[in-house]
């Protein structure tokens, strides 16, 4: 069974490498971009066949590593 993982930072966090695209974007000559977030996807193969398992230890994994709950949400997706 595959997941997929995307982590986004929460809104009101400052985006710094979203703000540097946009900036980039804008010197390459596309214009009308306001805004940009930048964030990661992690797919992950697992064993478990479960999919109610599968999504609960997808969301501990995230909960301890894959995102950080203080400035980071994420979207869990079974595949």
């Amino acid at each position: 069974m595959k997941a997929r993982v995307t982590v986004m930072l929460k809104a009101g966090v400052l985006d710094v490498q979203g703000e540097a695209v946009r900036h980039a974007l804008g010197t390459l000559g596309f214009a009308g971009v306001n805004g940009v977030r930048q964030g990661k996807v992690i797919e992950l193969d697992l064993a478990e066949t479960d999919v109610a398992k599968a999504t609960a230890t997808v969301n501990a994994m995230c909960d301890k590593l894959l995102a950080n709950a203080v400035i980071e949400s994420y979207r869990v997706e079974i595949l």
